[in-house]
């Protein structure tokens, strides 16, 4: 596939930095991954043999996690950053903690851990953002109980927030003032050292305060330039809407909007729960529907380009080159200061390599953790990979092309 005067169908730029051994363990690892019923047992067996100490860490480092994770170490990920750096590639480094209800300890450490890693990315050339979750510094009930208690008021997302803070008790309010404070003190150091911040998304059940803090964030430290950038699900039927609601308090409230548009990462979950419960599912009816409203939010970004700066992460070739295809139009640099492209770390290598040697703004994602701490992040890669219709089988193709290559040569 090309445009703009891209090719994705060029390995040779895609795996360049990689060895033919490593080109060989990746067909490997993504050939077993084409096996559902192999992926199904392997993620519900792998997180059990972790939790009762199986010997199965060096199994995993040298499979799945040497493929999707940059080390388990802050400093382990150097190595990895240089690697890509060589090819004009950045880095958004992902301290790979997910909570939910650890503790204040806990939720302070992951508060600490995440300012270290901007802190470190602020000495690095090549690692322009971090990304963090919100549940990694806030207990997951607490979440959920402003959440619902949002849904239920009346009124814009904001006004319906501050309703739901008032009716949390004076404990619970004290408990969401250290959320906010955590989050702060992140942003506020990001702003400090020129590293920008990328706010995963969450559940539906407990999105609406992860917006909320997000979208005052963004009022605090995006005035000039965007430093804090919330993640639209676009596989959400409601999330094209709520970016562009999202510009109207960015003009409103006079900051900088920061948008990461993904397609979405909790979509079995999500309908899985809705049935159970009895509530309309928040994801899109089809495939079609996803992709259209991901495309329409990159047209929605690049109109208003002034007051958007947009992460493009996806692996959907047709969108990086729908993207690349409007800042041609308009006469935008590759490199422009609100367009970033970014693919996971292990993936899509086609598609990174090549915008990368296009000039264009583009990074990999780069998660690193105690192995313990990662495995549900891998888990999802797994199940992603065997259930995206066609994504395996694209890799291996490309793979397969790479390797056929350099027999040739």
């Amino acid at each position: 596939m090309s445009g703009a005067g891209i090719s994705f169908e060029n390995t040779e730029n895609a795996f360049a930095y990689k060895t033919d051994a490593d080109l060989r363990k990746a067909r490997f690892l993504f050939a077993s991954m084409g096996y559902p019923l192999l992926v199904k047992i392997g993620t519900a067996v792998t997180p059990w043999a972790i939790r009762n100490g199986l010997p199965v860490n060096n199994i995993i480092r040298n499979t799945i996690f040497e493929q999707f994770v940059g080390g388990e170490t802050l400093e382990e990920t150097a190595a990895v950053a240089e690697k890509l750096g060589k090819y004009h590639v950045s880095v958004i480094l992902d301290y790979g903690v997910e909570g939910g209800d650890d503790g204040e300890a806990a939720f302070e450490h992951s508060t600490r851990e995440f300012i270290k890693v901007i802190d470190y990315a602020a000495t690095q050339s090549n690692i322009p953002f971090i990304s963090i979750k919100v549940t990694g510094f806030s207990r997951f009930g607490l979440l959920e109980k402003i959440d619902s208690s949002v849904a239920g008021n009346q009124g814009s997302l904001m006004k319906r927030y501050q309703q739901s803070v008032e009716a949390l008790t004076d404990e619970g309010k004290a408990e969401w003032r250290r959320v906010q404070e955590r989050m702060d003190r992140i942003c506020s150091v990001a702003a400090h050292k020129g590293v920008g911040v990328l706010v995963d998304a969450e559940e539906t059940w407990i999105q609406d305060p992860v917006d909320v803090l997000t979208i005052l964030m963004m009022e605090r430290y995006n005035r000039d330039k965007a430093v804090v950038y919330n993640t639209v699900q676009l596989y959400r039927h409601d999330r094209l809407a709520f970016l562009k609601d999202s510009l109207e308090a960015a003009v409103l409230r006079n900051f900088i909007l920061g948008a990461k548009l993904v397609r979405g990462a909790y979509m079995e979950k999500e309908r899985k729960r809705a049935e159970e419960m009895n509530y309309p599912s928040p994801i899109q009816p089809d495939k079609e529907a996803t992709d259209r409203d991901y495309n329409d939010a990159v047209r929605y970004c690049v109109d208003h380009i002034d007051k958007i700066a947009s992460i493009v992460a996806t692996h959907n070739e047709e969108s990086n080159l729908l993207t690349m295809n409007l800042m041609q139009q308009k006469g935008l640099a590759p490199d422009h200061p609100h367009i970033h492209f970014s693919q996971l770390y292990g993936m899509s290598d086609n598609i990174t390599f090549n915008l990368a040697r296009a000039g264009c703004s583009v990074s990999k994602y780069l998660p690193f953790g105690p192995i313990e701490d990662v495995v549900p992040y891998l888990m999802r890669r797994a199940q992603e990979n065997s259930s995206v219709a066609g994504q395996t089988g694209r890799e291996l193709s490309l793979i397969k092309k790479e390797i056929d290559r350099r027999k040739k040569q």
